[in-house]
């Protein structure tokens, strides 16, 4: 390794997708250190997926709804601790607010392209420039600059216990037919399908490929909005399981599914962890940046691009997209992954 990484502080806190991403770095770091010991900086939301995770020693908690009191509280606990490395994966204000409260000879950052709020004043070290690619490779620069191995690409993300899989097989008890769980919403109304196209997939799921839609997520207005108007509409009525058992009940839900169809969403990147199948609609962020890592971009339904158009990786969000995805679309891709995955073809 390049630095002393006995003591290492992560600071990503906000996304479940970035959550996610940053599950392969703790791997690879402690592929080449296995004695080190991380602390993790997170907002309560994401904390609930990773708590637990063997990698995890230590998570300090980062409640923003509490404005200037949750700075002064996460400052107190980093002023406390000394570390070799931290590793600022985020380059927001906040994130910068939180690096200069800790302590450590080596605060390792983004190179200058790509850092942004004046991330590069809170860092001692950067990686070198690269073009712009997936974020989960964006982030593995960081263990390639460390000379940590990055293969294989491990998330380790789960179920972890017995009382997780209890859970489980409670929940697939009330299910007689291969599940299918829709993530129905996202956190910005831009990456959301139109909920009553939703409700013809169901139907095409129960009716057509005899499949349990399942629809998964948590109880956001808008969430809640999109389920009264998918159960309205369809003919035969999804399971619903919005708000059931949280971001570890649905790893649960999704490691037992035959198939996932989801969003733009963390949802997504926790299928590609869990190595299952997923059908994603994307429209509002490049695809080639944000969607599936490495697997099932067969299934990816990409309506950012133009037909016939090679566009860039870049950070470029493209509004009003995600209504050009037809429901014929989305059975395109039911139907390929029954060809290519239901009869039992590794994913």
């Amino acid at each position: 390794m390049r630095f002393a990484t006995d003591r290492v502080c992560i600071i990503m806190m906000s996304a479940v997708g970035d959550t996610v991403h940053v599950l392969p770095v703790l791997h690879s770091l402690k592929r080449a250190n296995p004695a080190m010991h991380v602390t993790w900086v997170l907002q309560p939301g994401p904390a609930m997926l990773v708590r637990g995770h063997h990698l995890v020693d230590e998570i300090i908690l980062f409640d923003r709804s509490l404005g200037v009191r949750g700075f002064l509280a996460v400052r107190d606990q980093l002023r406390a601790r000394r570390f070799d490395l931290v590793l600022d994966l985020q380059v927001y204000l906040k994130a910068n607010i939180i690096a200069s409260f800790t302590r450590a000879p080596v605060k390792l950052g983004f190179d200058f392209s790509r850092a942004r709020d004046l991330n590069w004043l809170f860092t001692t070290h950067r990686i070198p420039p690269h073009a712009m690619q997936h974020v989960q490779d964006q982030y593995l620069e960081f263990c390639d600059y460390l000379g940590a191995p990055v293969t294989p690409v491990t998330w380790g993300l789960g179920p972890w216990n017995e009382a997780e899989l209890a859970w489980q097989r409670d929940f697939y008890s009330r299910i007689d037919r291969p599940a299918v769980p829709i993530v129905v919403a996202t956190s910005k109304p831009q990456k959301d399908w139109l909920p009553e196209r939703w409700a013809e997939v169901c139907d095409a799921l129960h009716g057509d490929f005899g499949l349990q839609p399942v629809l998964v997520g948590g109880r956001s207005p808008r969430e809640v909005a999109a389920e009264k108007v998918i159960m309205a509409r369809a003919r035969h009525a999804p399971l619903t399981a919005l708000g059931n058992g949280g971001l570890r009940g649905l790893v649960g839900i999704f490691s037992g599914a035959s198939l996932v169809l989801s969003l733009d969403t963390g949802p997504l990147h926790i299928c590609v962890a869990l190595n299952r199948p997923v059908v994603s609609l994307l429209g509002f962020s490049n695809p080639k940046r944000v969607g599936p890592y490495r697997k099932f971009r067969e299934l990816m339904i990409d309506a950012y691009g133009d037909p016939g158009e090679d566009y860039p990786v870049s950070m470029e969000n493209r509004p009003d997209r995600m209504s050009r995805i037809t429901v014929r679309d989305v059975l395109e891709k039911i139907q390929l992954w029954r060809t290519n995955y239901a009869a039992g073809r590794p994913a």
